[in-house]
């Protein structure tokens, strides 16, 4: 039997289907769907943290300060295991390193449960816990996305980017928006709870994913394969032009660990939960609507043109006194963030070899996360000493600015075309003869068994 003809290219359904999220990616790799889902619950449940901890350091102390201070705890970490994590992930099984990571972060949210459990709660755990979770996710990240370049095929990338996004996008919705009504009215200890549970069902989804061993068994982690991933990285102006974007984005117009301060001071405490779910709002719009991403080759242009979009919407997000104006200024930050989210992450993926996937992976999570913790601090610092409004309009200034010089300083980020760049091409027919190498012994196979009758 077959399907009924598509609706004609100019009818309104079509145009309408068009937008929508190419799913290929989920129908077609089990793998990439126990990732997909395994994320879509940690993520909850790691939001639900990410919220309730700067709360309860804000209660504690009083000072934002002190908030932004979390990011100055996670730095060194994240720097030190993100670098590293990239080369272990090139020397193991990257299946071993995302399920012994899991377990640990599992248990570092058990420890913030039981000192929130506590009579009196201890201010300095929660410091040694932001820089365990830094840690442990800094080796996590490069095995989890390096392995998404081997799962999901070359022209599949960007469609698998965009589905990654949702994903995240779900749990930065939900987990903000829960965890301020779970600690307005049941406590800390109560996202914490939540938090140890989606873990141990992460923990579950991972033991069945399937091994995924090292190009090169003779590879080891170490500081030499970490200064070759760097030259690499250093060799390619596009790479360089996705880190220096991002980090310049983030430093200047993060203002997150000073929500709970603008929200005093816009006299609308019960937004703050919105206030840390509007970004991702935006960026679930612009998700739920991505299915033209998959056809565009300029994915540069999603770099530098989105990072500007977010650094706008931040300073129109500090400088408006409206409380409904700051949310939206905050979402459509959030549908640039991810634009150029999905232009990083497909550059990423099409032009960097398999071999050097993992100490390239842990450059790129000191690009999209030493950013915002240095982002955190630079705005805690400056609200203690501008005020909350300025700190954050100012910093969204500054981030249009550094944009513009960047993309003028590096315009092969801008040209770049996944058809025509030599790395995007290179790494195509490395991934075409990777697929012909799996399916030749089965085709052989074949051969043999009808000579054989």
């Amino acid at each position: 039997m077959t399907s009924a003809p598509p609706p004609a290219a100019s009818s309104p359904v079509a145009r309408l289907l068009a937008l929508l999220p190419d799913l290929t990616p989920l129908r077609s790799h089990a793998d990439f769907r126990l990732l997909w889902i395994q994320g879509l619950v940690t993520y909850f449940g790691s939001f639900m943290a990410l919220i309730a901890l700067p709360l309860q350091i804000k209660e504690l102390t009083g000072s934002p300060l002190a908030v932004g201070a979390m990011g100055a705890v996670e730095l060194v970490p994240l720097i030190v295991f993100g670098l590293y994590g990239g080369a272990l992930a090139d020397a193991v099984d990257r299946r071993k390193v995302i399920l012994a990571t899991e377990a640990g972060l599992g248990v570092l949210a058990l420890v913030l449960l039981v000192n929130a459990a506590l009579p009196s709660p201890l201010l300095w755990p929660l410091y040694v816990v932001a820089a365990g979770v830094s840690a442990l996710s800094g080796l996590q990240r490069p095995a989890l996305d390096s392995l998404m370049a081997r799962i999901v095929p070359h022209e599949q990338l960007t469609a698998a980017a965009a589905l990654n996004s949702l994903r995240w996008q779900f749990g930065a919705i939900t987990g903000p928006a829960v965890a301020g009504l779970v600690v307005a009215y049941a406590g800390h200890a109560t996202a914490y709870t939540v938090t140890v549970a989606t873990f141990a069902v992460s923990v579950l989804l991972c033991l069945r994913l399937a091994p995924a061993p090292p190009v090169r068994d003779n590879t080891k982690p170490s500081l030499r394969g970490i200064v070759e991933g760097a030259k690499y990285a250093w060799s390619r102006p596009v790479l360089l032009g996705t880190y220096a974007v991002d980090m310049a984005a983030m430093f200047f117009a993060f203002p997150n660990a000073i929500f709970p301060f603008l929200a005093d001071d816009l006299g609308a405490d019960w937004s703050l939960g919105l206030m840390y779910a509007a970004d991702s709002v935006g960026s679930l719009v612009l998700g739920l609507t991505s299915g033209w991403t998959s056809r565009v080759r300029r994915h540069g242009l999603f770099v530098v043109f989105g990072a500007a979009v977010w650094g706008l919407a931040i300073a129109g997000a500090g400088w408006f006194g409206n409380v409904w104006l700051v949310l939206v200024c905050l979402a459509v930050a959030g549908a640039g963030d991810m634009l150029s989210g999905l232009g990083r992450s497909t550059i990423w993926n099409q032009t960097i070899p398999e071999e050097l996937r993992g100490r390239l992976a842990g450059i790129e999570v000191l690009s999209y996360s030493v950013g915002p913790q240095l982002g955190q601090v630079r705005a805690g610092a400056m609200a203690g000493w501008t005020g909350t409004r300025a700190a954050i309009w100012s910093g969204g200034v500054a981030c249009v600015a550094s944009v513009a010089l960047l993309a003028a300083t590096l315009p092969k980020l801008l040209t770049y075309d996944s058809e025509t760049d030599e790395d995007a091409v290179r790494r195509r027919a490395q991934r075409e003869a990777e697929q012909a190498g799996r399916t030749e012994p089965a085709a052989g196979g074949a051969e043999a068994g009808a000579s054989g009758a």
